[in-house]
């Protein structure tokens, strides 16, 4: 006999605007608590550092997961040049200082080569696993790391302002799945000749949520007693906005529910999430007339 699960079954989308020095790990704890939800996870991992859009799916949203994670996401950063620490962020341990404050004329000149697919070096100070283990863990118990080169997509890299007294730039960019902010930041700085490191980061958008749609955490717990706060959750299938919905019957939800294909002669061919009024049933693929369910919910 299955365990029951404890806590209540609340299903939906929830866009946390994550605030400094926070984990992404925290939030979630927090957002469980509040709900008093069987299932929460995050839709991608911000750093203690950065602030900003963090999407949280509880219940039934966390099957979507997948197409929130892989989804493009757009950042504000501001790197301070001159200086890199070993984690190419302000909370790293300086690893070289005195570089050249670059001019605004030559950061614009070079931020084309940094624009779509890119390789890139992740951080040692990052949550990649290597051997089974956590990058950071490794480097903070004194162990040497080694980072192999990822290829990420840029799509949009922008200079938003650049003080040139104070020694730091601030950008935009809409990047791709797998990519290193920080990395960014560091690359950029050597492209010119000279150091830099982030030193302000903060996510904007990620897939369908931005920041209108967020909530702090803050105001989150003040709600958190009273009926808005059910109000702020979102449908689960915002996170399929990118595939199209294909409305079946009552019966043929029955069958998609128990993994069973059925037969649609003009659905469109490949992915598509099934919809039974206004119930979401399944994530399926379309080949020729058959619809065969990958992932079914229990709404």
């Amino acid at each position: 006999m299955a365990r029951r699960r404890k806590g209540d079954k609340v299903d939906g989308w929830l866009v946390i605007d994550k605030p400094l020095e926070a984990s992404s790990a925290k939030a979630v704890a927090i957002v469980k608590r509040l709900f008093n939800a069987q299932k929460v996870g995050h839709g991608g991992t911000l750093d203690p550092m950065a602030t900003g859009i963090l999407p949280i799916g509880l219940g039934e949203a966390t099957k979507t997961m997948p197409y929130i994670v892989d989804a493009s996401k757009e950042y504000d950063f501001t790197v301070k040049w001159g200086v890199a620490t070993d984690s190419a962020d302000r909370e790293g341990q300086i690893t070289h200082s005195g570089g050249v404050i670059p001019e605004k004329s030559a950061i614009e000149a070079i931020l084309p080569a940094f624009v779509g697919e890119i390789e890139q070096v992740p951080p040692a100070h990052s949550a990649i696993k290597i051997d089974g283990q956590r990058a950071y863990a490794l480097v903070r118990a004194g162990q040497s790391v080694e980072m192999k080169s990822r290829r990420v997509e840029i799509q949009a890299l922008t200079l938003v302002s650049h003080d040139q007294d104070a020694g730091k730039t601030s950008f935009h960019v809409t990047c791709g799945k797998g990519t290193y902010v920080r990395s960014l930041g560091r690359d950029i700085a050597d492209k010119l000749g000279t150091y830099g490191h982030l030193t302000a980061l903060r996510r904007t958008r990620v897939g369908p949520f931005d920041l209108k749609a967020a909530i702090s955490l803050e105001k989150l717990e003040e709600l958190s007693h009273s009926a808005r706060a059910s109000s702020l959750l979102r449908p689960v299938t915002t996170a399929l906005d990118d595939i199209p919905a294909l409305a079946v019957t009552t019966l043929e939800a029955t069958d998609l529910k128990l993994g069973r294909p059925i037969q649609q002669t003009e659905a469109k061919q490949g992915l598509c999430y099934c919809m039974d009024g206004e119930t979401p049933v399944a994530i399926a693929e379309v080949a020729g007339e058959m619809v065969r369910p990958l992932r079914v919910f229990n709404m």
